[in-house]
């Protein structure tokens, strides 16, 4: 497979967190309605899945606005295997430099992707990523960010009506308003997603003809309202991470490891609860199962003759997720960076 980048700008407010695992069903959507997108068609490429996937996607990470490079979730590792502990520290100052550590939940990598935990200068607070990420922000809605909120995400609470599409009214005593939560990126944000690509089932030209589709009809929650949409920027061709010095790894996406692989396993839970978008909401149930999966910024590692390194992905295909499309398929693969971490 192929490692690619794309580079998106969101260009509206959120309602689904951008994550491989969506990203994925979303593209499957695009290629149900242009058969053309994969070779043989969706149909075709969804049975073969679980063996062979025809693309894998990462979660959308942050890209550096004056250097080639990204800011990625930090690890979720124990903070002792990432941040140095004075022997000699009392449990006051244990405690105040755990709290000050726990803030630093992003770390900064170059652009060939090598992740480096020797320094603590690599890692970044919220607020400090701003800076790195959009640099000088200008325009007139910018500027009122810029001045009062410092967040790399904001959230807020949008407030709707339920509305009568004949009337176009609320209509006599049904007046029924409610609220949905929503995030914003902070202003001039460029953000990369990392695909794998096999090249025998599809290109990057198709992938980001689907991507440019979706970013102009809306991703995610509350897109027929105007949520969710960004723009296509580009895309370029990477190698794929050198894996000869490490000895564990680090996910992309969510993902579903596979069993019996892995010594030690670093995680924070998460649970997909799926629903069908496009015409499977249409389909009697659209809500499928719901998948623990373990979130990106996963820590892995693998057994010895297990050939994890020999794949630039790592995971397992889910099914049997939906009653309604029994054919449904899941992303539980993940493409990892591979890590050098002593103590694991």
């Amino acid at each position: 497979m192929k490692l690619y980048e794309i580079t998106i700008q969101p260009a509206a407010g959120f309602g689904t967190p951008l994550k491989g695992d969506t990203l994925f069903g979303h593209v499957c959507w695009q290629a149900a309605y242009d058969p053309g997108l994969l070779e043989g068609g969706l149909e075709k490429q969804i049975s073969a899945y679980p063996e062979k996937p025809f693309a894998v996607f990462s979660s959308a990470f942050p890209k550096l606005a004056d250097s080639p490079g990204y800011v990625l979730k930090r690890p979720d590792v124990p903070l002792s295997l990432l941040f140095s502990y004075d022997k000699e520290y009392r449990a006051e100052q244990l405690l105040k430099k755990n709290k000050c550590m726990k803030k630093k939940e992003w770390m900064r990598i170059d652009g060939g992707l090598d992740i480096d935990i020797s320094s603590e200068d690599k890692f970044l607070e919220n607020e400090e990523l701003p800076a790195e990420i959009a640099g000088q922000v200008t325009g007139p809605h910018h500027t009122e960010r810029a001045d009062h909120s410092r967040k790399f995400v904001t959230n807020f609470s949008q407030p709707h009506n339920t509305v009568n599409r004949l009337t176009q009214s609320t209509g006599p005593g049904a007046f029924a308003p409610y609220s949905q939560e929503i995030f914003h990126y902070y202003p001039g944000t460029k953000l990369a997603i990392f695909v794998l690509i096999d090249e025998s089932a599809t290109d990057i030209e198709r992938i980001c003809a689907a991507l440019k589709n979706i970013g102009r009809w809306g991703y995610g929650m509350d897109a027929s309202i105007g949520m969710g949409r960004f723009a296509l920027l580009g895309h370029k061709a990477l190698p794929l991470p050198d894996t000869a010095d490490a000895n564990a790894c680090y996910t992309l996406a969510p993902c579903v490891p596979d069993t019996g692989c892995f010594s030690r396993s670093c995680f924070i839970p998460f649970v997909r609860f799926g629903k069908h978008g496009e015409m499977g909401v249409f389909s009697g149930n659209p809500f499928k199962n719901p998948v623990v999966m373990a979130d990106e910024g996963a820590v892995f590692k693998p057994k010895e003759g297990k050939g994890i390194f020999e794949k630039p992905y790592l995971g397992q295909a889910v099914t049997g997720v939906s009653k309604s499309m029994p054919e449904t398929v899941v992303q539980g693969y993940a493409p990892y960076l591979p890590l050098k971490m002593e103590g694991l």
